[in-house]
């Protein structure tokens, strides 16, 4: 008898343990074939973590006609947007408002309201940097955001500070041990999926310009292509970034028959290549240089800047907003205005942005 009880109740439990590995996947999970059959792009998406539509803001009012006296006719001290007209100059103003400011100051956040035109908020002169820095993505880094094109909002979602951001790590490396600082390793971290992975490699790859291509052209590595594993682990941190701030998988961008292969892999990866070449030019020439602008309070722990990634205009949606424009609300921001100056008063970008024409021969697709 006594055997029998126990073969009932491995059954029983046995029974049980396959109902709640069951459970551990309720049809959540959804698929969707992206290219050939065996190419290994299909992409999972768990329903249950899909990012919901962003709420897009309506406009403060109807978009006036072009027209008009020009905004920098009107006002002082207008060094980005003086060449369009004073209505749709209040138009994007209003917006802005919306936008980025805090409700309760509304103007005052970058405006002294006895004297409009001066320049003694910080917030000011930082606004009039990232003006500049949008009419630069939408005019010369069409290549990532096609002709959606960006808007304050799609950083800012009504937040004074975009809610995504990184600086650079707290602590020095110490040589003489392992405890303490981890040098961005196996610290929970969101920014590499809380993966044991690097999580300092924004520094190197979204800041400065390192090399992040890891497989190379033979077995061993050559005086061309040395990499370690130290880099290779920041690599695939900085690609786990990539699929947490898209929402994606690996195969959005890559086919598994050979990830290094350009003519194999999907039309996203050179949006991609684009997209991080855009966010370097963004930090280090458009928020780089407001070193000296910002207080400390609005700076990391070790005193540099803010600076953005790949998470702060997507936020979990391949498209940032799903893919909504906003930009007929602020045509301003399409491009540089040909009647207004481009120098702001702050000092000079440390070298030229990067060019768009050095990209790899990724458009020879099968």
């Amino acid at each position: 008898m006594s055997r029998i009880l126990v073969k009932a109740t491995i059954t029983a439990i046995s029974g049980l343990g396959i109902m709640l590995l069951g459970g551990c996947e309720p049809g959540h999970k959804q698929t969707s074939q992206n290219g050939y059959r065996g190419a290994g792009l299909n992409q999972i998406v768990d329903a249950r973590h899909v990012v919901p539509a962003a709420v897009i803001p309506p406009e403060a009012y109807a978009l006036p006609p072009d027209g008009g006296p020009l905004a920098g006719q009107s006002y002082q001290n207008l060094k980005v947007l003086g060449g369009i007209s004073k209505d749709r100059f209040d138009h994007l103003m209003a917006n802005i408002n919306q936008w980025v400011a805090p409700p309760a100051a509304g103007c005052t956040y970058c405006h002294n309201p006895a004297n409009m035109a001066s320049d003694e908020k910080y917030t000011k002169v930082v606004a009039r940097q990232m003006l500049l820095m949008t009419q630069t993505i939408n005019s010369q880094w069409s290549p990532h955001v096609k002709q959606t094109g960006v808007t304050c909002y799609t950083c800012h979602r009504g937040n004074a500070v975009p809610v995504n951001k990184w600086a650079n790590a707290v602590g020095a490396p110490n040589p003489d041990s392992i405890t303490g600082n981890r040098y961005g390793q196996n610290a929970p971290n969101a920014d590499v999926g809380y993966a044991s992975l690097p999580s300092n490699g924004f520094a190197e790859y979204l800041n400065g310009a390192k090399n992040i291509r890891l497989a190379a052209d033979t077995a061993l590595p050559s005086k061309d292509h040395v990499v370690s594993v130290k880099d290779a682990e920041k690599t695939y941190g900085l690609m786990v970034h990539l699929s947490t701030a898209l929402g994606v998988n690996c195969t959005y961008c890559h086919n598994t028959q050979s990830f290094r292969a350009w003519n194999l892999s999907r039309p996203q990866r050179a949006t991609a290549w684009y997209g991080i070449r855009m966010v370097r030019d963004i930090n280090q020439h458009h928020i780089g240089i407001l070193q000296s602008v910002f207080p400390d309070y609005r700076k990391g722990p070790l005193g540099d800047p803010y600076k953005v990634n790949c998470t702060t205009c997507h936020q979990g949606q391949a498209k940032p907003l799903g893919g909504v424009s906003m930009i007929a609300q602020a045509p301003a921001l399409k491009g540089p205005t040909p009647a207004a100056p481009t120098v702001v008063a702050v000092p000079a970008a440390p070298s030229a942005p990067l060019a768009l024409n050095d990209a790899p021969a990724l458009l020879a697709r099968k």
